[in-house]
């Protein structure tokens, strides 16, 4: 079966909130999850959340990131950063530059594939942050 994020085109299954975000489908038909047109738009919500970790919320190093992305009230988050972490080939400390693009898509591409259990097409993650 395919997994919910990917069926959704939402590869970080972001929460629905009242956010508007570019590229929704048009009917909502997941009550807990939004859903993309088209995985670029999901890709493109993921990476400018996590933007936003940084900008409006503080987040500086990988664990501040997953445990705010991954709550430990609906994740092992622990189990999460490690997951992240060893992915990325960095410790938990490392303090990513959201502005980066190839960064950027290595930590957005590391979540969707915890997130998902399937590696992330990094086509479609590029494609996202061309969107910004």
């Amino acid at each position: 079966m395919t997994p919910r994020g990917i069926r959704n085109n939402n590869p970080g299954n972001i929460r629905i909130t009242k956010d508007k975000w570019k590229g929704l489908s048009p009917v909502q038909a997941d009550r807990e999850f939004f859903q993309f047109t088209e995985m670029k738009w999901g890709c493109r919500a993921l990476l400018r959340t996590l933007q936003n970790y940084r900008r409006r919320h503080g987040c500086q190093s990988i664990k501040d990131f997953i445990s705010r992305w991954a709550p430990a009230t609906e994740n092992p988050t622990g189990n999460y950063i490690v997951a992240v972490c060893k992915k990325l080939q960095v410790p938990a400390t490392y303090c990513p530059d959201v502005d980066d693009r190839g960064t950027m898509c290595a930590l957005a591409a590391a979540i969707s594939e915890v997130e998902n259990g399937v590696p992330a097409k990094m086509a479609d993650i590029e494609a996202g942050w061309e969107l910004l």
